[in-house]
């Protein structure tokens, strides 16, 4: 034992050190939403505040709670609805093999190699040509909210989840491909059909790979800014990201407020891995990103 405890106090020692350099930015932030205007300097930054403010957060705050309610609407149903879809592509890869399914599979992971910029005009022409038909059926401006076209958060969402189905397909046919195939052939035998092998069988037993797409896709289109800036050219419309960098101004930088700002939209996805970052490890080691 006397031999181990100086190995491990050198670990931790590194390990200690690491986190130190990975959360200064985090220091740098805090300290810095927390000073008065008058008090922001570079040369100081790394100094705590001689008087606690928080006023930056409160002038955060008003600024981008419109487009924090924006980016929940958005976070939300596209991380279910990706999560979804994806499972019943992986569903259907995995435990109903057709001839070209190998391929098609292979296409559809192409996707996760395409760069945003490289599809933003056609995207964008996708999105305008939805609205054109909208106003052709001349859809009641009640459910106006609901069309997937440019300028819309629903648009946003629509593009999230056809961005997502890649990852989250690949994720969820990994991790079927480690449920007994046993378990789908006693289902056939007892008469359960596609549906009913999915709701039954495959569905409850999916839920490590769940929490893993959930968090997963919650994260990244929480924190997207391209296709955000892009798709909503309607300022009401705009998630969070987009809002946080309108908070510069055109000549006097506030450094605390876009500080406080920074904290404040990243706190929801904070959240998500504090209390379910259990949840995703186990997700992980259940199979759901192995293969």
């Amino acid at each position: 034992m006397t031999g181990v405890r100086p190995t491990r106090i050198v670990v931790y020692g590194v390990l200690l050190a690491f986190a130190a350099f990975y959360l200064m930015p985090i220091y740098v932030l805090l300290v810095t939403s927390l000073k008065g205007f008058a008090e922001v300097n570079l040369a100081t930054m790394w100094r705590p505040p001689s008087n606690l403010s928080f006023d930056s957060f409160a002038k955060a705050f008003e600024s981008l709670a419109p487009n924090l309610e924006n980016s929940i609407k958005l976070a939300i149903p596209a991380t279910l609805l990706s999560a979804l879809l994806g499972s019943m592509n992986g569903y259907v890869l995995s435990k109903w093999r057709f001839r070209g399914s190998d391929a098609l599979f292979t296409a559809v992971l192409f996707g996760m190699f395409i760069p945003y910029q490289s599809i933003l005009i056609p995207l964008v022409q996708t999105l305008q040509q939805i609205n054109r038909v909208a106003n052709l059926l001349h859809v009641p401006a009640a459910l106006s909210g609901i069309v997937p076209g440019y300028g819309s958060i629903a648009g946003l969402v629509l593009v999230h989840v056809v961005y997502g189905i890649p990852i989250t397909t690949l994720i969820f046919r990994n991790y079927y491909a480690t449920v007994p195939s046993e378990l789908v052939e006693a289902a056939r035998i007892d008469g359960a059909g596609f549906f009913g092998i999915y709701r039954w069988i495959m569905f409850p037993i999916s839920m490590p790979g769940f929490v893993v797409v959930l968090i997963w896709q919650f994260t990244s289109i929480w924190n997207e800014f391209l296709f955000a800036v892009t798709v909503t050219n309607n300022p009401s419309a705009q998630p969070i990201t987009v809002a946080l960098n309108n908070l510069a101004g055109s000549f006097i930088v506030e450094w605390n407020v876009q500080m406080a700002g920074a904290l404040l939209a990243a706190l929801p996805t904070l959240l998500v891995y504090i209390l379910l970052g259990r949840f995703f490890i186990r997700g992980l080691l259940a199979g759901a990103l192995k293969g």
